[in-house]
């Protein structure tokens, strides 16, 4: 006789989870400080971030409808762990919260102590812990929201049979909304009437400014997040960042957070959609095709070069292409894994690409995530000027080999064929110039400059984090500052030389299964800096497991990791049943030392059940 009754749930692991600690303490509560006992009783999701992460960035969005529908029994605390020395400054965490639309109680904690206790390491991470204070999932990347909806639910049930979930308001309480002309703005554009549009980035809208830079001559966008095309008043736009100027002159529009491109007629006020679909871009999605039929990830600026519209695609390190004639979009360069490498366009890597300028021959980028300057040649080859990796960053003029800049923004083209970095986390205008190779100061104490346009004789800066543009003299001779160079504050991970078990751990969502209908449905990308740490285990293959082997006479380096795994309903009744891709990219730094660790898990879904 066959036993035909459903499988018992699979027990979930519980650990109990760390205190929340943090030296900047709670934004978006009201000035009061909690701790985890306060929370007991409510379902608590700690989403581990750094406004630098365009990764993250992208959690924040996903995680806002599961957090209006659970609102009653879920707590969202934000745990901010910077990367960069600037997002350890209290005020610039104040200000990202607000920015960014966070909308639930973040803990600033700038040393890393709850990071640290939580074992993270990957911007983002979510962490769900019941409401009997207990750890039960943990997920690394993007794509999750699905998963811990469903958990969501379970705990829901589980605790309310218990009598341990304790419905009601959340702690967070808004700020008060400050009365500027701009909040935040983005980028800017010089019109031909001479005026300025610019993206006010977190109130949804473009703002055109008169040529003093200062008085609001209208407002495009109705000011509240949406998707919509239609006449100024009534189109809407979700943190619209670059602009550029076509031949007809209409503007088009980066709308990063709804995955498109924008049109903006300048004569009616009238918006329209040029590319996109609203969704993100996905790995195994086209990347080429009629422009409303692809989707999109993050576009943060874009430039007129050769002809086409040059995108800055944040989301998934590349640059793609809009061809105004065709109405096509397709991939102009990299390969989607993030980091510092030069070459033909279809081998090079980015790391959020974010500002964008075109000269005759050459299209500048500002490449924040590597603190770096880059360009593409008109053969499509990428160089590099300024900057050497993920995680080397500061304040540092000279000779380019050796200068630094940290998580700069935006470019500008000068007339004299130098270029112009708004190096956002130095609060500086630096100079980049081809001819001698060095890198100068041209201003500081600016806010969080994140683009610059030129007027006549002088240079106008979106100084973001003040709400403004400032208007500055091109100075003949550069600022002279104090050389500074950092590394970011995460520690390196001891692991032996030699063998290294890499594990990738991902466990379905509750009623999902792998999806293996067309194949292998994980995938694992392995690679390093510098090349020669890895001696054996680089490349890519469908298996989260990987032996690795390490070079005893490189003493450090960062490990590249990029994992994706696919998930589907798992019921044979549905004939299309949903899927779901989950993919994470880590840079891990290591010291390669005797006595260090043999096994490196990373967390993609689920608990490291060997941990």
């Amino acid at each position: 006789m066959s036993d035909t009754s459903p499988a018992p749930t699979p027990r979930r692991a519980r650990v109990r989870a760390p205190e929340l600690i943090g030296k900047g303490g709670w934004l978006n509560t009201g000035d009061k400080q909690y701790t985890l006992a306060d929370l007991r009783g409510r379902i608590v999701i700690l989403d581990f971030w750094t406004f630098c992460c365009i990764n993250c960035l992208h959690v924040l969005d996903e995680l806002r409808e599961l957090e209006e529908r659970h609102r009653d029994t879920v707590v969202i605390i934000g745990v901010h762990s910077p990367k960069f020395v600037h997002e350890a400054e209290h005020q610039a965490v104040v200000d990202a919260v607000e920015r960014y639309g966070v909308e639930h109680p973040v803990l600033d904690d700038p040393e890393l102590a709850t990071w640290k206790q939580y074992a993270v390491r990957a911007w983002p991470t979510l962490v769900v812990i019941d409401p009997e204070g207990y750890v039960v999932a943990q997920h690394a990347g993007e794509g999750h929201a699905h998963a811990i909806a469903r958990l969501v639910e379970e705990l829901e049930a589980e605790h309310e049979a218990k009598g341990t979930l304790r419905r009601g308001d959340g702690p967070y309480v808004p700020p008060e909304p400050e009365p500027t002309a701009l909040r935040f703005p983005g980028k800017a554009l010089l019109l031909p009437s001479g005026n300025f549009l610019v993206s006010d980035t977190t109130r949804h809208q473009l703002v055109e400014l008169a040529e003093d830079a200062e008085t609001v001559v209208r407002r495009v966008g109705s000011g509240v997040r949406g998707f919509a095309d239609g006449p100024a008043a009534e189109a809407s736009f979700s943190e619209p960042q670059g602009l550029a100027l076509l031949e007809d002159g209409s503007v088009v529009v980066a709308d990063t957070v709804n995955h498109a491109l924008r049109r903006l007629d300048p004569a009616t006020g009238e918006v329209t959609t040029l590319a996109g679909t609203g969704r993100q871009w996905w790995q195994g999605s086209p990347t080429s095709g009629p422009a409303r039929e692809i989707d999109l990830s993050s576009p943060w600026d874009v430039a007129v070069f050769g002809g086409r519209v040059w995108i800055a695609m944040a989301g998934v390190h590349q640059l793609w292409a809009y061809d105004p004639e065709r109405g096509t979009v397709a991939v102009a360069a990299g390969t989607t894994n993030e980091g510092l490498v030069d070459g033909p366009a279809a081998e090079a890597w980015f790391a959020q690409p974010s500002g964008l300028a075109a000269t005759a021959d050459r299209l500048w980028l500002a490449d924040s995530e590597t603190s770096a300057l880059r360009w593409v040649d008109l053969d499509g080859h990428v160089h590099t000027a300024v900057g050497t990796g993920l995680f080397d960053f500061g304040h540092r003029d000279g000779a380019a080999e050796q200068a630094l800049l940290q998580h700069p923004l935006g470019v500008t083209a000068l007339p004299d064929g130098s270029v112009a970095v708004s190096d956002t986390y130095n609060h500086a205008l630096r100079r980049y110039d081809p001819a001698t190779g060095q890198v100068t100061t041209l201003a500081t104490d600016l806010r969080e400059p994140s683009d610059a346009v030129l007027a006549g004789d002088d240079i106008v800066v979106v100084e973001s984090a003040r709400h403004r543009l400032t208007r500055l003299r091109l100075p003949e001779e550069a600022v002279r500052v104090e050389s500074v160079a950092h590394r970011t504050q995460r520690a390196a991970t001891e692991v032996t030389p030699g063998r290294l078990r890499l594990d990738v751990i991902f466990q379905a969502p509750t009623g999902q299964k792998l999806d293996t209908r067309y194949g292998p449905s994980t995938r694992l990308l392995v690679s390093s800096t510098p090349p020669e740490l890895l001696l054996k285990g680089e490349g890519a293959d469908t298996d989260l497991t990987r032996e690795l082997d390490l070079n005893p006479a490189v003493p450090e380096g960062v490990l590249h990791i990029s994992a994706m795994a696919a998930s589907c309903d798992d019921d044979s009744a549905n004939e299309y049943p949903a899927c779901h891709v989950h993919q994470q990219d880590w840079g891990v730094p290591v010291r390669v030392t005797a006595g260090g660790a043999n096994r490196l898990p990373l967390v993609l879904a689920g608990m490291d059940q060997d941990a």
